[in-house]
């Protein structure tokens, strides 16, 4: 009779062991998400909608995730402060746009004179990138990804043509991140503005010039309608958007979640590097032949040094202040000097090759 109980008791646990297994791996786990943009926003959105249904069909519906874009919350900077308090679970966002609240965020989406596409992926996974955002955005209760990458940037719109270093004082310009702080070096005034006033704000002389990505982007804003001076990048060669999560949610989540939602993001980073590249290059296309009053244009080679010897000054200040930003920069100097080498033979040295074959 004993081990009848015994028998049944033991049964019992199992059947139960099973049922809370079953039940946990049943449980959905419904995360918020803010973005930056507004909704349907391409490329950037896109981003976002792609990691969004990934997450959800690799996890067969147990992680579902809610996507409020800039119209909704009222804050398209806020997505920091609104992921670090748990507003929101996760949030999309470009990290340069907090260097006032955390400078030494900015380092992580881009640098001028700094790495390619390709050269910063591989610093991030390759080359202790990951690791030094880790320590930057854990002070914080927060986790970062790579949340998508544009490529080189355009340098650009501008009313009226740069023909000097002259030309830059007092000139008010939308720039963000460092070569804002580059080109005050110069005498320019950098602003920041959300991507949905820009238009406004150059139609209305509220600014005098703007950088937004590149004609992936740029065509639909229309701004080549009011400043025709398109230049080149030397500010943006690689900019790196974030998934920015809140530490304690995601270690909420079970660790099969955990990882699908680290794999969603990593793929949606990189198709959003594929699918700018490719509207560049369409977008590029119509531009140049429907919009022939865009004038392409590249800095001249004095207002090019200026930059860089600028950019240098900052980097050297940056350093001497603050060591964790010290330690950053020359992570990022000593990965760009040993990748450098293998670009300019493979990626430079094609393009050199068969040029005009």
């Amino acid at each position: 009779m004993l081990k009848s109980i015994c028998r049944t008791t033991i049964l019992a646990v199992a059947i139960a062991t099973v049922s809370s297994s079953v039940f946990a791996a049943d449980k959905i786990y419904k995360l918020k998400l803010a973005e930056s943009w507004g909704p349907n926003f391409p490329v950037f959105g896109d981003s976002v909608k792609n990691m969004v249904k990934m997450a959800e069909e690799m996890s067969n519906g147990r992680l579902q995730i809610r996507v409020d874009s800039s119209n909704k919350h009222k804050a398209p900077f806020g997505v920091f402060d609104m992921v670090k308090s748990g507003q929101y679970d996760m949030g999309h966002s470009a990290s340069y746009y907090y260097k006032g609240k955390v400078p030494n965020t900015l380092y992580f989406t881009t640098m001028p004179f700094g790495m390619t596409a390709m050269e910063q992926y591989a610093w991030f996974q390759y080359g202790g990138g990951q690791a030094l955002m880790d320590e930057v955005y854990g002070a914080h209760n927060l986790v970062a990804f790579p949340g998508g990458n544009t490529g080189v940037q355009m340098g650009g719109w501008f009313r009226k043509e740069i023909n000097s270093v002259e030309d830059l004082k007092n000139l008010k310009m939308r720039i963000p991140g460092f070569a804002g702080e580059v080109l005050a070096k110069l005498g320019a005034t950098p602003v920041n503005i959300a991507p949905g006033e820009l238009y406004t704000s150059l139609e209305r002389n509220t600014i005098d010039a703007l950088e937004w990505v590149g004609p992936s982007l740029d065509l639909r804003m229309g701004f080549h309608k009011i400043a025709p001076f398109y230049y080149m990048g030397w500010h943006e060669p690689a900019t790196e958007l974030m998934f920015i999560v809140n530490k304690k949610k995601l270690e909420k989540l079970p660790m099969d979640l955990q990882a699908i939602l680290k794999v969603a993001m990593h793929k949606a980073s990189y198709d959003m590097y594929v699918q700018s590249y490719a509207e560049s290059a369409k977008n590029w296309a119509i531009m140049k032949t429907e919009f022939p009053n865009i004038q392409v244009k590249t800095f001249p080679p004095a207002v090019i040094d200026a930059m860089k010897k600028a950019n240098d000054a900052l980097l050297a200040e940056k350093s001497s202040g603050d060591a964790m930003a010290a330690k950053i920069i020359k992570s990022q100097a000593d990965y760009l000097k040993l990748v450098r080498v293998w670009t300019d033979i493979s990626e430079f040295g094609y393009l050199e090759s068969v040029k005009d074959k």
